[in-house]
């Protein structure tokens, strides 16, 4: 799985979104976004983060690295701010920890993506359903010149119905087959040179690269679910839904003309 830290400074709140996120010191003399367990959105948002990011990786696209983030619940003690030490006291244990790029800008219209990358952003993007990469809110950042994406965790989307069972083989038969709307996505002008990616990434996308991914992600964030009671199970679940996308039609495909 991705490596593991213990935090030993809670710096600064991000104060962006609903999941509150924070700036963390750990022992490896590392500062990072953190993630937090204990955030309104639950382990599955964390789960997604790890899944898309390290997918992409592997599909070279650029992402921060990824870290564990151990939390004690010290870290919160002598925290003033009563919601920040609520959400510390919550999230006691394994955290996700997002590499912080200093000096990194947002993404905005001046910016001139590699089409290239954009394309693969965009396919990743429609692969795996993240419905958060808006001209809002982009979730793209420029560091060092470099185009990095981030902030992964309202994809997979599939997962959230899982409380209720999962249901195989029709649930990645469904998934397989539902389309993904880049009306908004924010690099939508791009969406011409998505099939030219999608002949190089879909092969790539099989069991052993799928199992790799999924072996990224801490045990203790997967929560058991009927008909896949461990943690096992519930990874093989992420796998078979992932690649039944990438073995079926198209129609998930933003290939839409753009004015």
């Amino acid at each position: 799985m991705i490596s593991t830290v213990s935090a030993t400074r809670y710096v600064a709140p991000l104060r962006e979104g609903g999941s509150l996120p924070g700036i963390v010191e750990a022992d490896d003399l590392g500062t990072y976004v953190c993630k937090f367990r204990g955030a309104g959105q639950g382990l599955k948002v964390l789960v997604a983060e790890v899944i898309v990011a390290e997918l992409g990786r592997r599909l070279d696209i650029n992402v921060p690295e990824l870290v564990a983030i151990q939390l004690a619940p010290e870290i919160g003690k002598y925290e003033a701010d009563e919601e920040v030490q609520d959400l510390l006291t919550a999230s006691v244990g394994l955290n996700l920890g997002v590499d912080f790029l200093p000096g990194s800008f947002g993404f905005d219209s001046g910016c001139d993506p590699d089409p290239e990358l954009a394309a693969r952003i965009l396919w990743l993007d429609a692969f795996t359903a993240n419905v958060d990469r808006s001209w809002r809110n982009p979730n793209l950042l420029v560091w060092r010149h470099v185009l990095y994406a981030i902030d992964h965790g309202a994809a997979l989307y599939f997962h959230h119905g899982w409380s209720g069972g999962i249901i195989l083989p029709s649930g990645p038969e469904r998934f397989a087959q539902q389309p993904y709307d880049a009306t908004e996505h924010v690099l939508r002008a791009f969406s011409d040179g998505v099939p030219a990616q999608d002949a190089v990434l879909a092969p790539m996308v099989d069991r052993e690269l799928l199992e790799d991914v999924l072996a990224q992600v801490p045990d203790e964030w997967l929560e058991p679910a009927p008909g896949a009671e461990d943690a096992a199970a519930i990874r093989n679940a992420y796998v078979e839904y992932l690649l039944a996308r990438a073995n079926g039609a198209r129609s998930w495909l933003p290939v839409e003309d753009v004015a």
